[in-house]
């Protein structure tokens, strides 16, 4: 689905952990000149353990007052509202997010773990099942290295691209596009084909300024490895745009493994596109 333009940006918030989440997802927001609305869901089973039920909602409400106030910081003319919500996390999120332009989350402490990570951790389901693209924030601050972004050739990876220049204009930051190729496949050829659905796709983001690099390797580990030294890493949910509840091996890995943020583009399948490209390419895995 393409937002509405009065879509907004919606942050998950879970604990004061999650302050960093307000801070990307603010500017985030402003950048796209859409507002900003903060939403804490309350937990009713753990007031409920808690010495006095009191406690928890005076804590959700200190954090939304405090989101609020971070985000004011970060972009002092944004609209910014906060709610807090007596609801079951994840189909409260998911539901939200059918409306939402950007849905932003923690990575429920994935970055860096080092252990095999849960498939039901929150930022994984919503991936997997929210209606717009979700954003993933780490609680380590990334490196001012280029935006990066994955391209298989499929239509779901053109739109990655296409958001990932959206995403490099904004932050005035330069975008590397990276596909990587089977072993069979011409990296030259693949590289110049990767050059030109980057000149088709620029539109009024022409004047950013691009690398496109084919490469051999295992696609999640290379995106992994390329994402070291960038300050966010974008990538489709899965190259052939599943239905829901579906996530591709790529994005998981970036999911998991990543120390930057990572946008996973989906919700936005019937946007046009032009050109040749606008096809499945053999290179599904993403």
């Amino acid at each position: 689905m393409a937002a509405s333009a009065d879509a907004e940006v919606l942050v998950g918030l879970g604990s004061d952990h999650d302050l960093p989440v307000v801070e990307q997802a603010a500017q985030e927001a402003a950048g796209h000149g859409r507002p900003l609305h903060l939403l804490h869901i309350f937990d009713w089973h753990a007031a409920f353990s808690a010495n006095t039920v009191a406690t928890p909602r005076q804590q959700a409400e200190k954090l939304i007052t405090q989101a609020a106030q971070l985000a004011h910081q970060v972009e002092p003319g944004l609209t910014v509202r906060a709610e807090i919500v007596e609801s079951a996390l994840l189909p409260t999120l998911i539901r939200r997010s059918e409306t939402a332009f950007l849905l932003a989350v923690g990575d429920s402490g994935m970055a860096g773990s080092g252990q095999n990570i849960p498939a039901e951790t929150s930022a994984v389901q919503l991936a997997a099942r929210a209606g717009c693209p979700l954003l993933v924030v780490r609680r380590e601050p990334p490196p001012e290295g280029p935006v990066l972004v994955g391209v298989d050739g499929s239509p779901s990876s053109h739109l990655a691209l296409r958001w990932a220049l959206e995403c490099a204009s904004r932050r005035d930051a330069r975008l590397l596009a990276l596909r990587v190729v089977e072993s069979d496949e011409d990296t030259d050829a693949v590289a110049e084909q990767l050059r030109d659905a980057m000149d088709r796709h620029a539109g009024r983001h022409a004047g950013v300024p691009t690398e496109c690099r084919a490469v051999r390797g295992d696609p999640g580990q290379v995106l992994i490895d390329t994402s070291r030294s960038a300050q966010v890493a974008l990538v489709a949910a899965r190259g052939d745009e599943p239905g829901r509840a579906m996530l591709g091996a790529v994005a998981q890995s970036l999911l998991y493994h990543s120390p930057a943020p990572v946008v996973v583009v989906r919700g936005l399948a019937d946007m046009p596109l032009k050109g040749p490209d606008a096809h499945p390419a053999r290179d599904q895995r993403p």
